[in-house]
């Protein structure tokens, strides 16, 4: 509002107290103004298990889109030159996430996201762990036109959908394939056996999709997986499927199970006093702190896939690591970090929008290009292809050596110790 507007209205006669009011107004408009730049929020939906067998993670994922959400609604000048650290919010806007429970069911998931476009107005979307809950949660998305951006679904099928408004920062079940074909082969050249693989898995979206690109991928490079073995996800007893491994005698077992079944097998192969060579675990429930809390001293050896590094202390990898274990309790493990970046990468590509209008965040998002100083993650960047697929994923192998904490053992070059050989277990 001008001045000049109230003044064509007043008579000469008031016009000193017009000029008065007219003041007060423009103070008041000019406060009201600074307020409603504070009060402005871009509100994000967050799609994970927050009950049943999966909770835990659902736990964790909130723990991680918290801690990146202190990062982003204020300033942290300590973590350098990390995207969104330096200012507090997005052009004085602050992020507010509204988390839903996806029940650990593929329904459930689409019905939360259907919720939380329809009635909670959310401009974006990220969740939501399961392969299978995400494949139906970004269909929603997808129809009503709502960027939906996902860091730890690795179902292969995810970005060969013909989508447009799906993206994905996480490396996928082939890179991950490749990348234990890659170490069983300088295993074997050192000295291990590795030709008689076998894949335990269960029978989601997850556990299908990942079992059929390893045996894909080993088969390309000349390698048949000796042993399937699928099993009902959420199992009460796997006594059979262990059974089947020892009367087979793979020296090579990977496993792609979710954090109960997980725990279940370690269990079970400890009654019945099963262990393999060497144990290959596709990260999800092996990476769950409850895990290794619960088993992890019966699982000393087994190699999990990761593209986490806590980093050096006092790099920005390092303080984000401890401002989570502050507020979740627990070390930071490769599936909340991966949350956690993507997370951080539909922010980044908010801020540069410069809108919650979400055709302008879909346009940010297809022109990402962060370079790995500007990650959390150990990726070479990130940068979307035309199916919505960070090209630049990449990833690493890690190893549970004193059944507490993971080290980075393969390649050598992202390696804190050589991999021990044979699995030890318990």
């Amino acid at each position: 509002m001008r001045l000049k507007h109230i003044h064509g209205l007043l008579s000469a006669a008031t016009m000193s107290t017009a000029l008065l009011v007219g003041l007060s107004i423009s103070l008041f408009i000019s406060l009201l103004g600074a307020a409603s730049a504070q009060d402005k929020t871009v509100k994000i939906g967050a799609i994970f298990p927050f009950s049943g067998n999966a909770a835990s993670i659902g736990v964790h994922a909130k723990a991680a889109i918290e801690t990146a959400v202190d990062i982003i609604n204020n300033a942290h000048p300590e973590l350098g030159n990390f995207p969104l650290a330096g200012n507090a919010g997005l052009g004085g806007a602050k992020v507010e996430v509204v988390f839903a429970d996806n029940q650990g069911s593929p329904a459930t998931g689409q019905n939360q996201a259907l919720r939380l476009i329809t009635e909670e107005k959310v401009v974006a979307l990220t969740g939501a762990y399961q392969s299978g809950i995400t494949l139906t949660a970004s269909a929603i998305a997808e129809k009503y036109g709502i960027p939906f951006v996902n860091g730890e679904s690795v179902a292969a099928n995810l970005t060969e959908r013909g989508f447009k408004w799906f993206f994905r920062t996480t490396p996928v079940a082939a890179d991950f394939a490749k990348l234990y074909f890659d170490f069983l082969k300088e295993m074997k050249a050192g000295g291990a056996r590795t030709d008689n693989v076998a894949l335990v898995h269960d029978n989601t979206e997850y556990g299908t999709s990942v079992a059929n690109v390893v045996t894909s991928v080993f088969k390309e490079g000349g390698q048949n997986v000796a042993l399937d073995i699928a099993y009902a996800v959420n199992a009460t007893d796997v006594q059979s499927q262990v059974l089947q491994l020892r009367e087979n005698k793979p020296d090579v077992v990977i496993m792609v199970s979710y954090t109960s079944d997980a725990i279940l097998f370690a269990k079970t192969m400890q009654a019945l006093d099963y262990k393999p060579p060497m144990m290959i675990a596709d990260d999800s429930g092996y990476s769950d702190p409850s895990f290794v809390k619960s088993v992890g001293k019966i699982s000393v050896g087994v190699f999990n896939r990761s593209s986490w590094s806590v980093g050096a202390p006092g790099s920005p990898t390092a303080v984000i690591a401890e401002m989570y274990k502050k507020k979740s309790g627990d070390e930071m493990d490769d599936t909340a970090a991966r949350q956690m970046q993507a997370f951080f990468v539909l922010c980044e590509a908010i801020d540069r929008a410069g809108s919650t209008d979400p055709a302008k965040i879909q346009a940010a998002l297809k022109a990402t290009d962060l370079k790995p100083d500007q990650l959390m993650m150990g990726y070479k960047g990130v940068k979307f292809d035309d199916k919505g697929q960070n090209s630049l994923a990449s990833g690493l192998l890690i190893q549970l050596q004193d059944g507490e904490n993971y080290v980075a053992v393969w390649p050598k070059a992202s390696a804190e110790k050589a991999p021990v050989l044979p699995y030890k277990g318990w």
